[in-house]
């Protein structure tokens, strides 16, 4: 959408990871004549090795085809570049502690919990959408912008609302359920209406250097030796839960395992025992260190639990509306109900895989309302 200018020139501070939406929305925005600041947060030590740095700080051009992370130094230099092209401030404000705190010490945690974290989520919680917006006030900006795929929509009683991206293969609102109702006002989401295709066609146009940037991918501080060996460096080995490996519903022990962080609800390959027929982790429990192996069957639920909700519009326990229990999910109708500390929710048919850690989130149409994390 086309923002509309007061004649006070808006300041904005958007927040540039070194990728091309980012990008495109910093210079968006000050197409559109805002005041615009760059920021990049610096959230990892990056002689530590665990990201990946295939190529020289400073060579956009040489290395934005093949950069794959948003956890590299080269990233900020790509920002700063590009920041440098647009003429604008540029700040790099250091996270690292509060990285580590909410985000890094968090993913542990809920591995060693058994349950399937989300770091992007606590990321845009605690860092994108508290620590910047907070950057953003001391700066004396009147908004904070990011790169994030989704739309900002005022209804004709003056609210303003959150809805999915025109890209609906981008659409990034799943990791927005936690935005406050009381900072929508300030966020803008430049590329929101725009499809991948047609920012890149922009960005190529004006010429901005990582135009064909690959698109992070993956959780930006594991790097490519993968989840178990971040794991694995992070975590003291007494702290692991060994147990054993059992099948569904019968009990019967088929082998011994390390630890419960080596499995994921779902996982099919790599479980250290053979069978005749395909089994699925369906279960791991962090009090004893069983998990628990049955058929694709067990996989599937109607029900499921979530806790520490945020809301950003209301509903009422009679609305269909749409849930995705993952990322990846298409959504599937369900039914919500107040329970406790959190809500049930009752899906119209079975779902595979509701799993625990993992984020709940809340459609009425393309509305985002809000969500939970599954317990």
């Amino acid at each position: 959408m086309d923002y509309k200018l007061s004649n006070s020139k808006p300041r904005v501070l958007v927040a540039m990871s070194g990728g091309v939406d980012s990008s495109v929305a910093a210079a968006v925005l000050k197409e559109q004549g805002y005041d615009v600041i760059g920021c990049t947060m610096q959230v990892w030590d990056y002689t530590k090795n665990t990201c990946d740095i295939t190529s020289k700080p400073g060579e956009v051009q040489a290395n934005a085809k093949s950069a794959g992370t948003c956890c590299s130094s080269v990233d900020v230099d790509d920002a700063r570049a590009v920041a440098d092209q647009l003429g604008i401030p540029f700040y790099v404000i250091n996270c690292e502690d509060k990285f580590q705190a909410y985000v890094i010490d968090q993913f542990l945690d809920d591995y060693m919990e058994g349950k399937t974290p989300i770091p992007c989520v606590n990321c845009n919680t605690f860092l994108k959408f508290d620590h910047l917006y907070k950057k953003m006030k001391e700066l004396g900006c009147d908004y904070l912008a990011t790169g994030h795929y989704a739309q900002k929509i005022k209804t004709e009683e003056g609210k303003t609302q959150i809805y999915t991206s025109s890209d609906t293969w981008k659409d990034q609102t799943y990791f927005l359920f936690t935005l406050k109702p009381e900072i929508i006002d300030h966020l803008l989401f430049p590329v929101g209406t725009w499809t991948k295709p047609e920012l890149r066609k922009y960005a190529e146009d004006k010429e901005i250097g990582v135009a064909q940037k690959k698109d992070s991918t993956g959780i930006c501080f594991i790097g490519k030796s993968g989840y178990k060996k971040f794991i694995e460096d992070h975590v003291a080995d007494d702290l692991y839960t060994p147990g054993d490996i059992k099948k569904f519903p019968s009990g019967k022990v088929l082998g011994q395992h390390s630890g419960i962080h080596n499995f994921t609800y779902g996982q099919r390959k790599q479980l250290g025992v053979s069978s005749n027929v395909p089994l699925y982790v369906i279960k791991t429990d962090a009090s004893n260190g069983d998990v628990w192996l049955g058929e694709e069957e067990s996989l599937y639920s109607s029900e499921a639990y979530i806790e520490n909700t945020n809301w950003l519009d209301s509903f009422s326990d009679e609305d269909v509306l749409d849930v995705k229990v993952r990322f990846q999910h298409k959504g599937a109708p369900a039914k919500l109900k107040k329970e406790g500390q959190g809500y049930k929710l009752v899906f119209e048919s079975p779902q595979r895989a509701i799993t625990p850690g993992q984020a709940a989130v809340v459609y009425r149409n393309s509305q985002l309302l809000g969500g939970g994390w599954i317990r």
